[in-house]
C-alpha cells in the first residue's frame, strides 16, 4: 500500500451525459494540496460551492449516492469516487458544470483512464490510514444486507449478491489488491438494473441518460413485442430490443461472468471513500446497496473521527484508558481543586462516555462537608458528571481551547446513596439529542456497581471570547 498522499499532476476533463438527470456534463479533475481530501465543485452555480466527499453530506441514496449542501447537489458520485479510491488518489477537486457527472459506459473506467492520463504527483504528507482494530458491523435484517469491517494490515473487499433471480443468480467477487486488480478486474464493470424496474425508474424521472450502451438490463420478466417497443421508445432506443436467451436484454455480452457482482463491489468501494480516509481493513458485504453502503460508511467514519480526537489529546497509549488525566487537562479548562474527572475509560463518539473519579480522603471539600462525617457533596457529583459529559461533546470542536460548555438546565436530579472517601465514582453519560450547539445528556454515577446519582442535563457550547453568546445562555 502507498505511504505518501498523492494527487494528480495535471487538470483533465471528460464530457458526456448524466445517467439520471440526462444533462450534458463535463467533469474536470484538478490537483489539490495535501490533506485537502476529495471535494466536488459546482462551477455552474454562483460562488462555485464545494461539497466535501464525506458521508456527512449524503442527502439521497435512492438510485445512487447524492451529495449536497443546501440546494446545491451532485448526483451519482459513486463511480467517480470508486475511480479515485481505486487509484489511491487522496487529494483532488472534482469540478462539474452540471448536477451529475457523465455516465460514460456505466462503469468507472472512463474516469480511471482520464486520471491515468493526468498522471500522479506524490506529496510530502503521509497517508492518514484508518486502521480498523475492532469489528464494525452493519445489519439490515429486512433487506438481508450485512456488512462488516475486520482488522487487517491491508485492504480487501469481498462481496456476495443474491437477487433471487435465475438470470443473475447468486454471485461473489473479491478484490485483494488495489494496485494489481482494480484497473484490470473491476473498474470496467458496468451498472445494471432489472427489466421490470426500467419503466418505474423513467416514471420517477430517473435514468434519463440511460441506454443499452451504459447499463446492463437483466431480464426478469416476460414482455410482449409491443411492450418492448414501447419500452425502447421511452429509453430513446432506435434499434430493436429483444429479450434474448442469455438473461441480458439484447443478449449483450458481459465483460465478466460475474460483472454485476463486480459492479456492486465497485459501488461499495466508491461509497466507502465517503469515510474520508483510506482504510486498512477486511470488508465483507452481503447484498450491498447504496443505502447500506452509506450507513456502513457513516459508522466507520464515526470511528475515524473518534480515533482522530483520541490521537489529538492522548499522547501515550495506556491499556484500558482512552484519556488520562493529562489528556483531560488538554480538553477541559478545569483545574485543581475543581477538576473532578481522573480518566476516561470508554468513549463512543456522539453516543456515550464513561469517566472515573477516585474520591480521595484528601479532597478539600471533605474538610467542611462534614467535619467528622465526610460525604461528597451531591452538587459536586453532578459537576463530575457534567465535566465527563463535556468530553462527550468533543465532536465538531475544532478548537476546544476556545470553547466552554455551559449547562443550561438539569432535570430529574436524584441522589441515591452517599459517596465517601475511598470510593471510586464511575460516571456514565449518554447523548440524548444534539442540535447545533445545544446538547442534552443523560447521566448516571455508580460506586461498586450501585447507582448513587442521576440527572438529565442540557448544555450549550459557547465561544470563550463571545460575551453575546454567554448572555444568550442565561
Amino acid at each position: 500500500m502507498l505511504v505518501q498522499q498523492r494527487t494528480i499532476a495535471d487538470r483533465v476533463s471528460l464530457s458526456g451525459v448524466g445517467l439520471h438527470t440526462g444533462f450534458e456534463s463535463t467533469v474536470s479533475f484538478l490537483p489539490a494540496p495535501e490533506n485537502h481530501g476529495i471535494t466536488f465543485r459546482r462551477s455552474d452555480v454562483g460562488g462555485n460551492p464545494e461539497i466535501p466527499a464525506l458521508a456527512d453530506y449524503v442527502v439521497d441514496v435512492s438510485r445512487g449516492t447524492t451529495l449536497g449542501i443546501g440546494d446545491v447537489k451532485v448526483h451519482t458520485v459513486e463511480h467517480v469516487l470508486a475511480a479515485l479510491a481505486g487509484l489511491e488518489i487522496d487529494n483532488v477537486v472534482v469540478e462539474l458544470n452540471a448536477p451529475e457527472p457523465p455516465v460514460g459506459d456505466g462503469s468507472a473506467i472512463p474516469f480511471v483512464e482520464v486520471l491515468q492520463k493526468a498522471g500522479f504527483a506524490v506529496q510530502d504528507a503521509p497517508k492518514d490510514y484508518l486502521i480498523i482494530d475492532q469489528t464494525v458491523e452493519y445489519l439490515d435484517e429486512k433487506k438481508e444486507a450485512q456488512m462488516v469491517a475486520l482488522p487487517l494490515d491491508d485492504f480487501r473487499i469481498t462481496i456476495m449478491i443474491d437477487y433471487k433471480n435465475p438470470a443473475l443468480g447468486s454471485q461473489h467477487s473479491g478484490l485483494f489488491s488495489l494496485e494489481d486488480e482494480f484497473v484490470k478486474d473491476f473498474a470496467s464493470a458496468r451498472t445494471f438494473c432489472f427489466l421490470k424496474e426500467v419503466e418505474m425508474l423513467r416514471e420517477q424521472g430517473l435514468i434519463k441518460g440511460g441506454n443499452l450502451d451504459n447499463a446492463i438490463v437483466i431480464v426478469d420478466d416476460e414482455m410482449e413485442p409491443a411492450e418492448l417497443k414501447k419500452l425502447a421508445g421511452k429509453l430513446g432506443i432506435n434499434g430493436s430490443v429483444i429479450l434474448g436467451s442469455t438473461g441480458v436484454l439484447n443478449d449483450r455480452t458481459l465483460r465478466y461472468k460475474n460483472e454485476p457482482a463486480r459492479h456492486k463491489l465497485l459501488d461499495l468501494l466508491g461509497d466507502l471513500a465517503l469515510v474520508g480516509a483510506p482504510m486498512k481493513a477486511q470488508i465483507l458485504a452481503a447484498r450491498p446497496g447504496h443505502p447500506h453502503n452509506v450507513e456502513f460508511a457513516r459508522k466507520i467514519r464515526k470511528l475515524y473521527q473518534q480515533k482522530k480526537i483520541v490521537k489529538k489529546f492522548q499522547f501515550t497509549k495506556t491499556a484500558g484508558v482512552i484519556f488520562d488525566n493529562e489528556a483531560i487537562r488538554r480538553i477541559l479548562p478545569h483545574r485543581y481543586p475543581f477538576l473532578l474527572v481522573d480518566k476516561i475509560v470508554d468513549f463512543k463518539l456522539d453516543e456515550r462516555v464513561v469517566g472515573i473519579k477516585n474520591v480521595s480522603g484528601n479532597e478539600p471539600f471533605f474538610q467542611g462537608h462534614f467535619p467528622g462525617k465526610p460525604v461528597m457533596p451531591g452538587v459536586l457529583i453532578v459537576e463530575a458528571m457534567a465535566q465527563t459529559g463535556g468530553i462527550l461533546l468533543l465532536n465538531g470542536m475544532e478548537n476546544p481551547d476556545g470553547k466552554l460548555v455551559y449547562f443550561m438546565s438539569m432535570n430529574n436530579v436524584k441522589f441515591r446513596k452517599t459517596v465517601l472517601p475511598g470510593d471510586q465514582l464511575v460516571m456514565q453519560l449518554e447523548l440524548v439529542s444534539r442540535r447545533s450547539k445545544i446538547a442534552t445528556m443523560s447521566g448516571k454515577a455508580f460506586v461498586d456497581g450501585t447507582l448513587v446519582a442521576e440527572a438529565e442535563m442540557t448544555a450549550a457550547i459557547v465561544e470563550t471570547d463571545s460575551k453575546s453568546q454567554m448572555s444568550d445562555v442565561k
